[in-house]
């Protein structure tokens, strides 16, 4: 893959992840630097090991990943939407924590698997691993920056519009996910 091809796929593996970062952080009462470099990195991390694992696994579980990867994303995001939602709505200030690596791990997954079946994808087209660096290490560092500015972003709106923010960003989640039902499958 070429540079300027892994650096667009990989902008467009973190449009989910700069959503997350930036919903879920319009409740964070404390942004500290430890916090936004935990998630940015965690995200990143995760984003990356699972476009690997999709790349290593390959043929193996091409066509099951490629079936249910828009369902389990789906399923994910509903979540974690759906509880900022409820969480707005209620008026609860504690929501899908971004300083707390269970809300770290959840978005990281939620917004990642679709790197995994890139990762499958790539494997398929018999791209050696030497082709596959590129796009590893750009996805990987866009997905820490995305997470980074989504962060700031969303703290940012929160501040300004507190409950509204919250329950936006929960419909947003959501019609992400439902937009994953709606994608071709291959």
């Amino acid at each position: 893959m070429t540079i300027p091809a892994a650096i667009l796929t990989a902008a467009s593996l973190c449009a989910d992840c700069f959503a997350v970062s930036l919903c879920s952080s319009v409740t964070l009462k404390d942004l500290r630097r430890t916090t936004v470099l935990k998630v940015a990195l965690s995200f990143a991390v995760i984003q990356a090991g699972l476009l690997w694992a999709g790349w290593a696994f390959g043929s193996l579980v091409a066509s099951l990943v490629i079936r249910i990867s828009h369902i389990l994303g789906f399923l994910l995001l509903l979540y974690v939407g759906g509880s900022m939602l409820w969480s707005g709505i209620k008026g609860e200030e504690e929501v899908r924590d971004l300083g707390a690596w269970r809300g770290i791990i959840l978005g990281g997954i939620a917004t990642s698997i679709d790197a995994f079946a890139v990762g499958v994808s790539q494997s398929i087209s018999g791209e050696s691993f030497s082709e596959f660096i590129p796009l590893l290490v750009s996805v990987f560092v866009i997905t820490a920056l995305s997470a980074i500015l989504g962060i700031c972003g969303g703290r940012a709106i929160g501040k300004k519009t507190g409950r509204t923010a919250l329950i936006i960003g929960g419909c947003v989640l959501i019609g992400i996910g439902i937009s994953l039902l709606f994608r071709p499958i291959s």
